[in-house]
């Protein structure tokens, strides 16, 4: 593996710090990652900036299909190089925002099983976290690698301030574990943190004691989108438009006291938070 910072001198490219472009410059922990990861010879991967290519490549050896989105239409042609020079013919390049894909759409396999690996630049992690959980009837699982703060807010539990939106929607639909914790020393240009690196795998989307996803996911919301305030004043104060007596009448019903605060909620109290809610407005 070539050093980021000469692949970047040899083709006159410099790291944008608004892209969150750190490059790993180690290959031991990017075959670490991988072999923590679990990648088969049948899986197909969608990689989430694929930047200079440190894990691009190496997954390519092991995995049967990669797709590497990468926003930054300067290292598509690097990465290209790249490949060559390993000839590796199964990686699709994809120049474009990660926001912007259909996942679903991305192999033209009706029932695509994809896993996501990827380093996620801090200031849209939680946008793709959000786009994964919609995708996850073709998503089995991610791999991420998140800033050290943001990974132990999305693995907190209910009772501490970190514990928030993505904490609960994320432990909703997926078992989560951290699997390697990564020094800023090993990237290039050098982070101000650490990165810890997240194993993501969804549940089966039957859930038939549910009445509505969508909905569920709104009521966390609007109950954190006020945090300092009792459930039933957060709830009432949202968009969800409903009034202080509808809000408390719902958490009555789930069993709920109205002056709890979001962050005590489990993952099932939300679920019947939502439901008791449901059945009072539709």
């Amino acid at each position: 593996m070539t050093s980021p910072k000469t692949l970047l001198r040899a083709w006159n490219i410099r790291a944008k710090k608004q892209l969150g472009q750190n490059f790993l410059s180690e290959p031991s922990t990017a075959s670490m990652i991988l072999d923590r990861s679990e990648i088969h010879p049948e899986d197909t991967v969608l990689e989430i900036g694929s930047g200079l290519g440190a894990l691009t490549i190496p997954l390519a050896h092991i995995a049967h299909k990669v797709y590497a989105v990468e926003k930054d239409k300067r290292l598509i042609d690097l990465l290209k190089t790249e490949l060559l020079l390993h000839n590796l013919s199964n990686v699709t390049l994809i120049h474009e925002n990660i926001l912007n894909i259909d996942i679903g759409k991305l192999t033209g396999n009706p029932e695509p099983k994809i896993v996501v690996m990827g380093n996620l630049p801090y200031n849209i992690s939680s946008q793709i976290l959000i786009k994964l959980i919609k995708s996850r009837k073709c998503v089995t699982r991610a791999v991420l690698m998140f800033q050290k703060e943001l990974a132990q807010r999305i693995t907190a539990e209910p009772g501490g301030r970190d514990y928030g939106r993505l904490s609960a929607i994320l432990q909703y639909c997926a078992d989560i574990k951290p699997i390697a914790t990564v020094k800023a020393s090993l990237f290039f240009p050098k982070p101000g943190v650490d990165s810890t690196v997240l194993s993501i795998n969804f549940h089966d989307l039957n859930r038939s004691h549910i009445k509505s996803e969508p909905f569920l996911f709104d009521v966390i919301k609007a109950s954190f989108g006020r945090r300092r305030k009792t459930l039933k004043n957060s709830l009432s104060g949202s968009e969800l438009n409903i009034s202080a007596n509808t809000a408390a009448l719902a958490l009555n019903n789930a069993g709920i006291d109205p002056v709890r605060r979001a962050e005590t909620l489990e993952i099932s109290e939300f679920i019947e938070l939502a439901n008791s809610l449901h059945s009072l407005l539709y």
